[in-house]
């Protein structure tokens, strides 16, 4: 399995069994204002506000949080908040490409080199990295929405670059440039995605030990633990041993 989705599925188990969900939403809440002050508060003529509340509604927040982080963009509350990307190397040679949203840059960049340099990683300038990734955009669909064929052939039709499918669903990648053409395509076709947004890809991925691979996962699981966080990407793969002790 690779390292993003890997990871992801881990700490998708663990945080349920810690009660992490006021956490989630506060990092979803967030970028759904920071969305909506960059474009307009309307989800329908907002692409990364869609994306947002896409992802808001696939991991049930409450209507309500919503739309009271959209109205918080227009009513000139809370901080401004600042996109910043960092870049940086985990053990056993992993690239890491850290999304986060920031009220003080100084702050989370410090709590950033932090957790790599306690997990045995180290972080970079930026671009050092994301060389080793594409940008895309990825359209989800749950498995029950379409077939394997018709929704690949509505990929094709709506210009996408690749699908997968599986019992887990459907998983259309496009580049980032035609993600609102190809999300409206699709959605024309088959309802709401469950999710539309622009994420990183590596382009290789790198096979670590268990030793490496769960230091790998514990500085993944500290950064994601950070408020600032939104997203991380790395370019691992660990054996599905790992993966069971892990998900235990």
């Amino acid at each position: 399995m690779a390292g993003h989705s890997q990871f992801k599925n881990i700490m998708h188990k663990k945080g349920r069994a810690d009660a992490a969900r006021a956490k989630l939403f506060g990092k979803l809440a967030r970028e759904i204002t920071v969305a909506a002050k960059m474009g307009l508060p309307d989800p329908a003529m907002n692409p990364r506000l869609r994306a947002a509340v896409l992802a808001a509604r696939a991991e049930n927040m409450p209507k309500d949080n919503i739309e009271r982080a959209i109205k918080k963009s227009q009513g000139g509350e809370g901080e401004n908040y600042e996109e910043i990307r960092y870049e940086g190397y985990a053990p056993g040679g992993v690239a890491v490409i850290v999304e986060a949203l920031t009220d003080n840059r100084n702050r989370t960049a410090s709590e950033v080199r932090s957790y790599f340099t306690k997990h045995g990683g180290s972080l970079a300038e930026t671009g050092a990295v994301s060389f080793l990734f594409n940008r895309v955009g990825v359209v989800q669909y749950d498995a029950d929405r379409a077939s394997a064929d018709a929704m690949l052939d509505a990929a094709i039709d709506a210009g996408a670059d690749d699908v997968s499918s599986s019992p887990a669903g459907h998983e259309v990648v496009t580049t980032a440039d035609n993600l609102h053409e190809v999300a409206r395509a699709l959605e024309a076709r088959f309802g709401e995605p469950k999710k539309a947004g622009l994420a990183w890809r590596s382009q290789n991925s790198i096979s670590v030990d268990d030793e490496q691979g769960e230091k790998v996962l514990k500085l993944v699981e500290a950064l994601e633990e950070n408020d600032d966080v939104q997203n991380v990407y790395a370019n691992f793969e660990v054996s599905d041993a790992l993966v069971s002790k892990l998900s235990a």
